[in-house]
């Protein structure tokens, strides 16, 4: 079961344990340089609203309506992250259209064991992008479907597909409750450890192209392959629409456009670098490193050069410790509205 409460779709398998629960929004960011260099975590700057498509399913294409899902809107060329919390692990596979962001091949259902097609929440707590090598990340950019630019349409050659599509397979009950063994024997021995010190101190529809380039590591299955509920799964389609679109479907107008990174930058803000302990870096998709950037395509296709694009140095990087929460401007939205249904076939 999918629901869609406030901004966030929330994932539940009540069949398998009622901790069971995931839940996944997209974050608005900054777009950082497509240069070459390597760039920082950037902001969360609020989530993206999302709205139901049958809400508004008079207005949207028409083939949104047999995906049904959400839909958000974004500006032509805007960055989004992906944020993940989950307290019951949980396997989650990411397409943009039907190209899976970790391993650069088309969508299955199913998950994949090599090369590994999903991340594990909680432990990554995060996505930005395209995973094209060991430890970087190309940004997920919004850029017009059928324009040449997405990772599908490089890819595939084909225009089919925009958006995205988040799935979630459940660790198995039994394996579950191990963990819980473990983490109760290490808490009894920890709060022993603690009475013994205290006592001793007496106190339209648009597609995701690569962007610049993130340090970002996604992280390798400690769990095992047969840690997960492989026939159970949910899948969702998260649509794009511009933010003329988004204005023409709901009469609401899209948020603002977002800082760029040289603004950002000079305003003092803060970016960020995640530590994830001993987790092992997958070793990225020699196929979505060979994608061209929205820079090069821009370049290639027109001559010309995006805005906002001039070259940033941080001077401001904090370090995340594991499962620390990335800041962000979360706003409340509506609530309790039901987002797609399991396992729906195109």
């Amino acid at each position: 079961m999918i629901e869609l409460r406030e901004d966030s779709l929330v994932f539940r398998f009540p069949e398998v344990h009622e901790d069971a629960v995931l839940e996944v929004d997209f974050q608005r960011t900054l777009r950082i340089p497509d240069d070459n260099r390597e760039y920082p975590l950037p902001p969360g700057l609020g989530r993206f609203p999302l709205l139901h498509v049958d809400d508004h399913a008079e207005r949207l294409p028409q083939a949104w309506s047999r995906h049904g899902g959400v839909f958000l809107p974004m500006h032509q060329a805007e960055a989004m992250w992906i944020s993940f919390r989950a307290g019951y692990p949980m396997a989650v596979k990411v397409a943009a259209g039907k190209i899976n962001a970790l391993t650069g091949e088309p969508w299955r259902d199913e998950l994949t064991e090599e090369p590994q097609d999903y991340l594990v929440a909680p432990e990554q707590p995060w996505l930005d992008g395209f995973c094209v090598t060991k430890g970087l990340i190309r940004q997920f950019v919004a850029m017009p479907l059928g324009e040449g630019y997405s990772a599908e349409e490089q890819l595939t050659g084909e225009a089919h597909h925009g958006g995205l599509q988040i799935a979630a397979s459940p660790m198995t009950a039994p394996r579950y409750q191990k963990i819980l063994e473990r983490q109760r024997r290490l808490e009894r021995h920890l709060h022993a450890r603690r009475i013994d010190a205290l006592a001793m101190q007496a106190s339209a529809e648009m597609g995701l192209a690569p962007g610049g380039l993130m340090r970002q590591e996604i992280y390798r299955d400690r769990h095992g392959f047969d840690a997960w509920e492989r026939s159970v799964r949910s899948r969702c389609f998260v649509h794009i629409l511009n933010s003329a679109q988004f204005l023409a479907a709901t009469g609401a107008r899209p948020p603002h456009e977002p800082p760029t990174a040289l603004e950002y930058s000079r305003a003092g803000l803060p970016w960020f670098d995640y530590y994830g302990g001993d987790l092992t870096a997958l070793e990225g998709a020699k196929g979505l490193a060979g994608l061209d950037s929205v820079a090069q395509a821009a370049f290639k296709k027109e001559g010309t050069v995006l805005p906002g694009n001039e070259p940033v140095a941080p001077a401001l990087v904090r370090t995340l410790p594991a499962r620390t929460v990335r800041e962000g401007d979360f706003d409340d939205g509506p609530s309790g509205l039901v987002c797609g249904t399991p396992l729906m076939e195109d």
